[in-house]
């Protein structure tokens, strides 16, 4: 009989808690698709005595994961903790110098370490699979180095964070204001512990970074992605949007250049009746562009327990098999250095501003853009009773840095009574 592939797991939470579930409930079919036994030996999480709704007394239980990570009835180390530092880091570390092969799902790790890992585990004959690390339960890293592999890859695009997304859907669904969507959000446990990793885009960006590399064989650099967040993002600017025909998304865009690479994470409008214009609540979407492929989307989950845990099934299933990838899709020393490069490809923007109500604004504001070469699509002034007077602005296509001047140079004037919003409006 063939040897059973023999897993540790550490981190028991709901991804954690998914793959025993699955394992115990699929066992059969997990041979018959891979050929051999798939059998959890031993795990490790914070609470030994904590109920998880699943049983776990038929398996090893180490408090340190390190150790776990180390034992000899481990073949794969599946890392489920989250972190890219403490145990989370030096449990992988110890797998890979022990021989282990790992399977994560923890995207902070490899957007920080993904280099030196991918380095030390090649080196040891290890391979590193990552598929849950990056929209949940949509097999996008396996569609760029399997199924796209005869592709040059030409753009990278989505939305990649469910909490995000759900909230900028509720509040155009129920017309709700951003702080409130939020406490909604919070109080339903879709937001990290720290929720900037959410609503200020870096979860979103650290996976963004993971597909680069796979796309353009580039080192991981999580450093060259510019990052905004939704939290500026009104009621009004949704409301503002679809009356132009649009919806606000947080999206990710990658693209190699002759400048270098450029990578955003970043609110955008997106056409209304477009694939993305109509991705509703806690669900991803990825656009993948290739030379030969031309243009495939993929839509599905981004997180909860059935998915991301079926995700790390799928890598757990290629490691079974005998599948040896490299990290990154190629040999992690041949990937190059990426060379940072600011997004500055033209696109017409929508602007929001609040002007003080007084002679000669709007002039100022003209004048602003016009010095910048920046011309006026369409304007709106809302009717006001205050002091304040909102301003809407869709531009004709400019770079992001000539209205940034122009919004700087507006600044220095004396007519603006609050930050401008600008964001870009994306061709999908």
């Amino acid at each position: 009989m063939t040897e059973p592939l023999r897993l540790g797991i550490a981190g028991l939470g709901t991804v954690g808690v998914g793959v025993v579930k699955i394992v115990r409930q699929k066992a059969n079919l997990l041979a018959a698709r891979t050929g051999r036994p798939v059998v959890i030996t031993a795990v490790s999480a914070r609470s030994r005595d904590k109920d998880r709704g699943v049983s776990l007394t038929d398996y090893a239980w180490e408090d340190d994961p390190v150790a776990l990570a180390q034992r000899d009835d481990v073949d794969v180390f599946v890392e489920l903790m989250g972190g890219h530092e403490g145990s989370a880091k030096d449990a992988t570390e110890a797998a890979i110098t022990a021989g282990k092969d790992v399977v994560t799902a923890n995207k902070a790790l490899l957007a920080i370490h993904g280099q030196a890992l991918a380095e030390q585990a090649e080196a040891n004959g290890c391979v590193i699979r990552f598929e849950a690390a990056v929209a949940g339960g949509i097999p996008v890293i396996k569609s760029l180095t399997e199924g796209l592999a005869g592709n040059e890859i030409t753009r990278v695009m989505g939305v990649m964070n469910g909490t995000c997304n759900y909230i900028l859907t509720r509040m155009q669904d129920a017309g709700l204001p951003y702080d409130e969507v939020f406490a909604e959000a919070d109080a339903l446990g879709y937001l990290e512990a720290d929720p900037n990793l959410d609503v200020g885009g870096i979860d979103a960006g650290h996976k963004l970074s993971l597909l680069s590399s796979i796309a353009f064989g580039t080192k991981v650099a999580f450093d060259g992605v510019e990052l905004e967040g939704i939290q500026r993002i009104s009621i009004e600017d949704i409301n503002q949007a679809e009356d132009l025909g649009y919806r606000i998304k947080l999206l990710g865009v990658a693209q190699l250049t002759g400048r270098g690479l450029e990578q955003r994470m970043s609110p955008c409008l997106v056409p209304a009746d477009s694939p993305l214009g109509q991705l509703k609540g806690g669900t991803n979407m990825v656009v993948l562009e290739g030379d030969a492929v031309e243009q495939v989307v993929l839509r599905g989950p981004g997180a909860g327990e059935g998915p991301t845990a079926s995700a790390v099934m799928g890598d757990i299933c290629d490691v079974a098999r005998g599948l040896r990838l490299s990290t990154f899709g190629v040999p992690a020393k041949e990937l190059e250095e990426a060379k940072p490069a600011t997004s500055n490809s033209p696109a017409p923007y929508y602007v929001r501003l609040e002007l003080l109500d007084r002679p000669g604004a709007m002039a100022k504001l003209a004048s602003a853009l016009g010095d910048a070469g920046v011309s006026i699509d369409r304007m709106r002034q809302s009717q006001h009773d205050g002091t304040e007077a909102p301003v809407l602005i869709v531009t004709h296509k400019t770079q992001r840095s000539a209205l940034q001047d122009a919004l700087e140079a507006l600044k220095g004037s004396d007519v603006l009574a609050s930050d401008p919003v600008a964001l870009r409006i994306e061709t999908v």
